[in-house]
């Protein structure tokens, strides 16, 4: 059970640290807002991770195995979501308010910069494949149902630990200095990663329709 958990402990850390929607959405509210913006995104992503882990240990990985369509159903919810953030960001360049200071740049709510978090993790169709590979191997390796639901706290706990990290570093005074800068750039170049990773979910997802 403890290898058993470690393997796929490893291999979830290995993701979370690899860039991607939640480690930009994070450094997004980071260089924007701070650090409290930034640890409440992470902590978004947190809770998603133990929704995930629950939904995972109730069937849910089953269930994209047997209707596939869903999946692809959560790749286009995730493209949208993703394009959406992107124009937000794109018009923010569009406007010049990217080259403000951050106090007045568009602020995001305590609730707001949780929600994103969540969002993020929610929509993303790799951190479904994701778990259901975690319950295809921790079902396998024989264990129960309560053990694939007690694995989402430790999820959570990297996440926040991973993220965290991001955000810390992207909050510090030098990045802040760095992003007054240079914003509006930065801000381009944030709006125009989160389309393309919507418009290559939403591509996937018509790919998975035609086949």
């Amino acid at each position: 059970m403890i290898s058993a958990f470690v393997a796929a402990l490893l291999g979830v850390m290995a993701a979370q640290a690899s860039p991607g929607p939640n480690m930009m959405a994070v450094a997004g509210a980071a260089l924007k807002q701070g650090r409290r913006a930034s640890l409440l995104v992470v902590s978004g992503i947190a809770t998603g991770s133990l929704i995930w882990a629950a939904a995972t240990a109730f069937g849910l990985g089953e269930l994209f195995r047997r209707f596939p369509h869903l999946l692809t159903a959560l790749m286009f919810l995730g493209g949208l979501y993703l394009l959406w953030l992107a124009i937000r960001s794109l018009l923010s360049v569009w406007r010049g308010k990217a080259t403000a200071i951050r106090a007045n740049v568009e602020t995001l709510t305590p609730l707001a910069a949780w929600r994103r978090g969540l969002l993020v993790v929610l929509t993303n169709p790799k951190a479904a494949l994701m778990w259901s590979a975690i319950a295809t191997f921790l079902f396998g390796a024989g264990l129960p149902m309560l053990a694939v639901l007690a694995f989402g706290p430790v999820v959570a706990i990297s996440a926040t630990l991973i993220y965290g990290t991001y955000g810390l570093l992207f909050s510090s005074q030098l990045a802040g200095r760095f992003y007054g800068r240079f914003a509006r750039a930065i801000e381009f170049v944030f709006g125009a990663a989160f389309g393309v990773l919507g418009t290559v979910l939403i591509a996937t997802g018509v790919r998975a329709l035609k086949s």
